[in-house]
């Protein structure tokens, strides 16, 4: 009987203490389980701001495409506005072609009226020695470095511009350097220099006096 009762009470101790391991690793394995939900919760949370975050990159690096290729077309489209904006070449200057070739029309259009008192020829005759003194203007170009001022950019400058002689340079008014600076970002250079001055000497074949008054023309220091 009294070993019927100790197994009895050994059995229900068991139970007891089987019970109470139980509801211990139970309590345990509930809360990992909370845990684990926690962690996927906190792993989609941040898939989601994963991918939030790729978004916001995809279009940053969009609108750095876009500013990138703005920036590279500005120069074209400023380059191209500047030279829409930039005068003819033909506009820049007063050539003694053009001038030649007004003269014979104005002149028939006097003779007409007056053909009956033709002008004396010796009273004509001084003032066409006079205006034919500046060398025409060839289909040779001349060598402008001659002048003071003028170097390998200047020269490339002018002869973009048309500018190939010194007959051009020197029949220049006053209208024209300022336009020929304005185009050509001088301020004032022409006139410090004396582009005019030199371009009359060497159009005029004037070597002598033009090595006198220029004697530092044609060297190296000459730009």
């Amino acid at each position: 009987m009294s070993t019927f009762f100790y197994m009895l009470l050994a059995f229900v101790v068991g139970i007891l203490v089987g019970w109470f391991i139980w509801g211990r690793l139970r309590g345990e394995l509930d809360g990992l389980r909370g845990d684990l939900d926690r962690t996927r919760s906190e792993r989609d949370r941040l898939r989601a701001d994963s991918d939030r975050l790729k978004g916001e990159l995809d279009a940053c690096a969009r609108a750095r495409a876009d500013l990138e290729s703005r920036l590279r077309d500005a120069p074209a489209a400023k380059a191209g506005a500047d030279k829409a904006a930039t005068p003819a070449p033909a506009a820049l200057m007063s050539t003694p072609a053009a001038a030649a070739k007004a003269a014979p029309a104005k002149s028939a259009a006097a003779k007409k009226p007056a053909a009956k008192a033709a002008p004396p020829k010796k009273a004509a005759a001084p003032a066409a020695k006079k205006a034919a003194a500046p060398r025409a203007a060839s289909g040779k170009a001349d060598n402008l470095r001659r002048l003071i001022g003028i170097g390998p950019v200047n020269e490339r400058l002018l002869k973009g511009l048309g500018v190939t002689t010194y007959t051009q340079i020197a029949a220049w008014t006053a209208a024209d350097v300022k336009r020929i600076e304005e185009v050509l970002n001088f301020d004032g250079r022409i006139a410090r220099e004396n582009w005019i001055e030199q371009a009359k000497l060497l159009a005029a074949g004037n070597e002598a006096e033009f090595a006198r008054r220029f004697p530092t023309a044609g060297t190296a220091s000459n730009s």
